[in-house]
């Protein structure tokens, strides 16, 4: 059980309640680490036992992240409880982790680990939840630090999290994430040059501007898809890509196992992460690549 600093000082009393329902349900071992060193080593020391990750969508995404550079990721099944206000667990409610306290700490206890699709760029970065561009209003460029990076020295006694200086950029990344789902996504985002291929296909290129493009592993809801992954108990191999342009209120889709983007310097949002800039990047479903604890259908 990893609980992320971030979590204890923001809602000590929900982690309070995830770690009285999770010892009552099964023998654990509690790890309070103060940066990404010590997160590394107690998934690193975990033995067979199973990693629950009590924390925000940037404490799943760190601990994913650290087992895929590791190879270890199709290997272990990874659970959550989400701790943190709604704009920090859109991801984890999207893949369909409940958001209530009780609840989730019960999945964790009887629920189904499930085979999900992610994405994987030519970086060896990875994608769960969905990645946009261009990367969100409001949001400013940076990410949370990749597995083995530096930790700033800690402050209140080591109470925060080693992601305190991305923290703004991943609210306001979320945040966008959940007003999409929600359909009050702000207006205005200007068109962009972009070319996009969708397993070799041509879908847009560099001659018209394009509003907004996104990618989504097995058809996730809130971010372009239709049906969940989480509720169709996996996704196909397949991403959709959907493709905005200016002034039209038909996007094109497609569905496809490698998108490449390029053009003129773009960022992208990957997640709760802000990437690039960047000129070309190809991402990949990986089917069932990773497996997340999820209630019983």
């Amino acid at each position: 059980m990893v609980i992320d600093p971030a979590a204890r000082t923001a809602d000590g009393e929900s982690v309070r309640i995830a770690k009285d329902v999770l010892c009552a349900g099964a023998g654990a071992k509690i790890c309070l680490p103060d940066g990404p060193e010590e997160f590394a080593r107690a998934l690193s020391r975990r033995g067979r036992r199973r990693p629950v990750v009590i924390g925000d969508d940037r404490a799943l995404l760190f601990a994913v992240g650290l087992l895929h550079k590791e190879r270890e990721l199709d290997g272990v099944a990874v659970s959550m409880v989400p701790v943190g206000a709604a704009e920090t667990v859109a991801l984890s409610r999207t893949l369909g982790v409940p958001t209530g306290t009780v609840a989730a700490a019960r999945t964790v206890l009887d629920g189904d680990a499930r085979a999900l699709d992610l994405l994987t760029d030519d970086s060896d970065g990875i994608v769960l939840g969905g990645l946009r561009i261009p990367y969100g209003d409001g949001a400013a460029p940076g990410t949370y630090p990749p597995p083995g990076a530096p930790s700033p020295a800690p402050g209140d006694g080591g109470r925060q999290s080693w992601w305190r200086p991305a923290a703004r950029t991943a609210r306001a990344a979320l945040s966008a994430l959940a007003a999409q789902a929600t359909g009050r996504e702000r207006p205005g985002v200007p068109g962009q040059r972009l070319r996009i291929e969708a397993d070799g296909v041509l879908l847009a290129d560099l001659d018209r501007p394009v509003q907004r493009v996104s990618v989504v592993p097995g058809a996730l809801p809130g971010v372009g898809g239709e049906a969940s992954a989480a509720t169709s108990g996996g996704g196909d191999g397949l991403a959709e890509v959907v493709v905005d342009r200016p002034g039209s209120d038909h996007p094109l889709r497609a569905r496809a196992r490698a998108v490449t983007v390029s053009g003129p310097d773009f960022r992208y949002r990957a997640d709760a992460v802000v990437g690039g800039p960047v000129r070309t990047r190809t991402w990949t479903v990986q089917p069932g690549a990773w497996r997340l604890t999820l209630p019983r259908e």
